[in-house]
């Protein structure tokens, strides 16, 4: 308590701080509630920042400011009510600047939205909000003008990914290219490579723009209000330039799985297909200023892409011995292959279904 008071002393007068206690249980960053003096709700939210993850904290920081910056001038000009419960707003420490380096760790602290909910569930309901407001947040960012940095490198990068399986295969650390379900796996993956590299091809091509998008769309990076209204899109630390494809494809990834990531019963992993039609029609309503046709088209190839990539992530850690994802057993990683394979070819045949709700 009396380290973290200190902490966030530095960006709040230290006197009205109350109490810091933990909130949530996010897999990256670990965040707390700050209470102060006379107020019977958190007023501040301390987190520290996973450096691990984003290694250059000054690009991270950078990038939230301009991009809830330009949100909250846009909500401004328009009218906009309660701002403050609408867009995320990180305070200055007394650096300056919205984060502090202390005992060798990242620190920043935000205002907490009160009376605010985030849901688990995912549901026809909560896919459409996810959709609508995933693309209202990319519509407000397309003037942005404000350069956004790349904070994980090629992190949906296909061609880059199938590059590290192709390492991996090489190198064989862990010896299991022996296996003969490795082998096949690797086989089935490499059979449809070019294809899957389409959104990587007409970027080249300079028919593909990249758009800044959020990179990491759940259900629960979203906040309700009471009603259940969407307030804001929450957890901004992967905003950078990508195809519309990643936010398409990523949600659907794990919200249309009928099964878990790494079920071990293929018979339970199949596309939902309400659950894409729900997303994509809140998606569309949120772009239409701005997405153009050869982005419209491709949002099936989106929806296949990503187990695709997983897939091809979850072969690459279990060929080189399982050194990047956490793991419950040892062929954890093997498991989650197959699913995700399974879901990718659930996805593919469902493209042509996916196509009439597109088109």
């Amino acid at each position: 308590m009396n380290g973290l008071s200190t902490i966030a002393g530095r960006f709040i007068d230290p006197k009205t701080i109350e109490n810091i206690a933990p909130l949530g249980n996010g897999l990256i960053n670990d965040t707390y509630k700050i209470m102060v003096k006379g107020d019977a709700k958190p007023k501040y939210v301390l987190q520290r920042i996973n450096n691990a993850v984003f290694t250059d904290v000054d690009m991270l920081q950078d990038n939230i400011e301009a991009v809830t910056s330009h949100i909250r001038k846009k909500y401004e000009s328009q009218g906009v009510e309660d701002i403050n419960r609408r867009v995320l707003h990180f305070l200055k420490a007394d650096t300056g600047k919205t984060y502090i380096f202390e005992n060798g760790k990242y620190w920043r602290v935000m205002d907490f939205i009160a009376d605010s909910y985030t849901y688990e569930a995912v549901t026809p309901e909560y896919a459409y909000y996810a959709g609508r407001s995933f693309g209202d947040f990319e519509s407000l960012l397309t003037d942005l003008e404000t350069p956004i940095g790349e904070i994980i490198p090629d992190f949906h990068n296909i061609e880059f990914r199938l590059k590290q399986l192709d390492k991996a295969i090489a190198e064989d650390n862990a010896g299991r290219m022996k296996d003969a379900e490795v082998q096949e796996y690797v086989q089935k993956i490499k059979s449809v490579s070019e294809e899957m590299c389409l959104g990587e091809r007409l970027y080249r091509e300079g028919k593909l723009p990249k758009r800044i998008c959020h990179c990491d769309t759940k259900v629960n990076n979203m906040l309700f209000d009471k009603d259940g209204n969407v307030l804001c899109v929450i957890d901004l630390d992967t905003v950078m330039p990508s195809f519309v494809f990643s936010d398409f494809g990523d949600f659907l990834r794990s919200a249309a799985n009928t099964g878990a990531e790494d079920d071990p019963d293929l018979d339970n992993v199949h596309f939902n297909m309400a659950i894409f039609e729900a997303f994509a029609k809140g998606y569309l309503e949120g772009t239409k200023s701005f997405l153009l046709p050869i982005e419209k088209e491709n949002l099936p190839y989106a929806a296949t892409l990503f187990p695709y990539m997983q897939a091809v992530r979850f072969l690459t850690d279990y060929i080189n011995g399982n050194t990047y994802y956490k793991i419950k057993y040892p062929t954890h990683n093997l498991v989650r292959t197959r699913a995700q394979w399974k879901l990718y070819e659930e996805a593919v045949a469902k493209v042509d279904e996916m196509k009439q709700v597109i088109l």
